[in-house]
């Protein structure tokens, strides 16, 4: 299954059925008076979030979307029935914009959450709506309101505890699939991640879901390679793990690289918690290590963890790093999220 985070759907409401305009004809009853029923609302259109989902790839070959109308009123007093809600499921971390791309119209974090995109057009009244004193036999009945309609932009922010960046090769794909069941694209040979990947770490009894992000070139901010558009996934990450390719020229400018772009992207991540990690450490001779971790020292301003995935060197370092602050931040949230303590005084 592919990766899509970003989808743009035409959304429209059901419109509400038109009132019926009727007479009762029943013997001997001379003056039977008008009973038309009103008509039946349109359905909504309602995005809800869900768990189990973590791509947009539902929205890929279906773009338009369309409620129910409700259904017309009859004789007899009858009410039309309303039109049946459209539900687009959508994974935690979707945010909803309106067409323009920059107006922020929902943002579902949380599965169970649910909201109203487009309503359902009012029933119109039938005609025994408008029988008066002075009116016994009214002869229209009111048409259906027709219900909301818009083009939206779904753009998926993955949720994770921590979140994977680098340059490209910088072993974050590798880092993911020693220490997750994630199974991503590795290979000994130079490409890129073309699409994040999520996995769960499991550590002393603790979970938490780790984020892989295409590599970052210079000029990503602007465009370059595959520019921005995967930073929006790290946005919601509590720790960042900064892998350095120890191979690399000079490792001190390779983190240099990394950070300028996470600062001109702006949204906070060059204010997130880091973890720098020299990465691919079993192929560098004992010189070359020392240097490069010397370079990598004063760039970074603290010592980085030295990582070999493939070896396994550095792996549960990193990890715990990682946990003591996931765990730290959960325990803010607990305490932001908890009721207020009951101090004995009633109003």
């Amino acid at each position: 299954m592919k990766f899509l985070d970003q989808a743009k759907i035409y959304v429209k409401a059901g419109d509400g059925g038109a009132g019926c305009v009727s007479f009762r004809r029943e013997k001997f009853i001379e003056f039977g008076g008008p009973n038309g029923g009103d008509g039946g609302r349109g359905g909504d259109v309602v995005i809800e979030c869900v768990q189990g989902l973590n791509t947009l790839i539902d929205f890929r070959f279906q773009q338009h979307f369309k409620a129910k109308i409700g259904g017309h009123g009859m004789g007899a007093d009858r009410h039309g029935a309303n039109g049946e809600v459209k539900v687009l499921r959508v994974p935690p971390g979707t945010q909803i914009f309106d067409e323009d791309g920059e107006t922020l119209i929902a943002d579902l974090t949380q599965a169970g959450q649910r909201f109203v995109l487009c309503k359902g057009g009012n029933g119109g009244f039938g005609n025994a709506y408008f029988k008066t004193a002075t009116n016994q036999a009214p002869r229209h009945a009111n048409p259906g309101l027709v219900g909301e309609e818009r083009w939206v932009w779904l753009r998926l922010k993955l949720i994770a505890d921590a979140g994977l960046v680098g340059l490209p090769n910088a072993g974050k794909s590798t880092f993911l699939a020693t220490v997750t069941a994630a199974k991503p694209k590795i290979a000994d040979y130079p490409f890129t991640t073309l699409h994040p990947g999520l996995g769960v770490v499991r550590v002393d009894a603790r979970e938490m879901v780790l984020a892989d992000i295409p590599g970052l070139i210079e000029g990503a901010h602007e465009g370059h390679g595959l520019g921005d558009r995967f930073l929006g996934h790290v946005e919601r990450c509590r720790v960042l793990l900064h892998l350095v390719e120890g191979t690399s020229e000079h490792a001190g400018k390779a983190y240099k690289t990394v950070r300028k772009e996470l600062a001109a992207y702006g949204e906070g991540l060059d204010e997130k918690p880091e973890i720098v990690a020299l990465s691919k450490v079993d192929a560098l001779s004992p010189e070359l290590l020392k240097e490069q971790v010397a370079r990598l020292k004063r760039a970074a301003k603290r010592m980085p963890i030295i990582l070999s995935s493939a070896s396994g060197e550095g792996v549960e370092a990193a990890l715990r790093a990682l946990f003591s602050y996931v765990e730290d931040a959960r325990k803010e949230e607990q305490r932001e999220n908890a009721p207020a303590e009951e101090t004995g005084w009633r109003p």
